[in-house]
């Protein structure tokens, strides 16, 4: 591999790499959809005549989460 981290002419990326790429994709939407699901729950308790903050402030911090792990992605 070259200085960079890429793979210099002639290399080709490391086997887990390109094997893994579907399983990521795969994994990756599940959050995305997860992710999704959270924000219609918050929405949804903070639209309630009567919001439970505890419950705002756990959505959130899922949510989070989630994002932080996409991020890494």
């Amino acid at each position: 591999m070259s200085m960079r981290g890429s793979p210099a002419a002639g290399e080709s990326l490391p086997r887990s790499t390109q094997e893994e790429s579907p399983m990521v994709s795969s994994h990756a939407s599940a959050l995305q959809n997860k992710h999704a699901g959270l924000e219609n729950r918050l929405r949804e308790e903070m639209n309630r005549p009567s919001p439970d903050a505890s419950t705002i402030q756990a959505i959130k911090r899922q949510k989070l989460r989630i994002k932080e792990e996409l991020a890494e992605i």
